[in-house]
Order: C-alpha cells, then structure tokens, then sequence
C-alpha cells in the first residue's frame, strides 16, 4: 500500500479542510495516535476505518486510491491496490482495475471466516454485480432480505441498497465485484 500514499492523501485532505488530528480522529471514531500512524504510514488502515475517515473528511473512499502516475492497463496479483492488512483478519479489498478513472471499477473482496464486510449495511449511488468466487457459500444482505451464494453464484445489487455480506463459514469466501460508477 505504500505506493498508493494513502496515509500521505489522508493529512493532505486533512490540512486542506483546515481540520487538526484530534478532530478528525474524534469524527471518525479513532484514537489521535492511530491517525497519527496512518498519516506516517507507519499503520494501513482497514477498510471500515478508512471509510469513517473519509466520511469524516466528506472525500469519496477512491480518492484515497487514485493515482497520478502513467497509465499501466494490465495489473498483476503483485501490482494490485490493496485495503486492508494481509497480515491480519480483516477485510481485505483489492482493485483489479488498474485505478478507479474509469466508468467501471472491478475488485475482490476477501471476507475472512466468521466475518462480516462492514458493521452496518452500506449503499452507494452505483449498481453493483458480484460473483462467488471461492468458497463454500456467502450471505448477502440486501434490504433486510438474506440471499444465500454459493460459489459460482453471482447477483446484481440496485443503486442505493443497503448490503452487507455475512461469511458464516469457517474459511475465507472471495467474491469478485464491479460498480458503476466507481463509487470505492
């Protein structure tokens, strides 16, 4: 993650929007010293708490993700922009696109054993299509309604749901996703 600079992104909008680390942190629901270390990129932030620092910032998730560098349209396992730390169960995104400029946006989300994708149920303004991957089965959440996956399966998600997958099982699920417009 350390060429994405999303610690570096994360003060620059910080200073920007003339707002210190204590209250920044204070709106986003972590520690002074935790942002402190995403800043210094000492700490990758999860998902959720990248999210709740955007949100605090009132800056779409992405932003944290785009790049100012050449345009390279093949991305390899090895080039991918990661969410998340591989090292630790979490939720973990990885963007198969080469960066979110375009109208489409694809990723991989690993949803570790016994694990949720968020807190509470998310939407966003685009329509999502997803696919099981690998797995045995996953639960998706969709407005109160429970859809069971099963790997192979896929489903088309509206603009504006609320979801949230559930990953009841004892083994990692991997679901491939795209959004339109690029909303992560």
């Amino acid at each position: 993650m350390e060429d994405l600079n999303i610690g570096k992104k994360v003060q620059k909008l910080r200073i920007q929007n003339g707002i210190s680390v204590r209250k920044l942190s204070s709106i986003a629901g972590i520690t002074p010293s935790m942002l402190s270390q995403i800043e210094n990129e000492q700490v990758n932030p999860s998902i959720n708490t990248l999210r709740a620092i955007a949100s605090a910032l009132n800056a779409p998730l992405y932003h944290f993700f785009k790049e100012d560098s050449e345009d390279h349209p093949v991305v390899t396992p090895d080039s991918r922009k990661t969410i998340g730390r591989k090292d630790e169960p979490d939720v973990l995104y990885e963007l198969l696109t080469p960066d979110t400029r375009g109208s489409i946006e694809f990723c991989m989300m690993v949803i570790p054993a016994n694990s949720s994708s968020n807190l509470t149920p998310k939407s966003h303004t685009g329509e999502e299509v997803a696919f099981l991957y690998s797995g045995e089965s996953v639960d998706l959440e969709i407005n109160s309604r429970i859809y069971t996956l099963r790997q192979g399966d896929s489903v088309r998600i509206p603009p504006q749901s609320l979801h949230i997958w559930h990953n009841r099982r004892n083994t990692p699920v991997q679901v491939i996703f795209a959004i339109t417009p690029p909303s992560f």
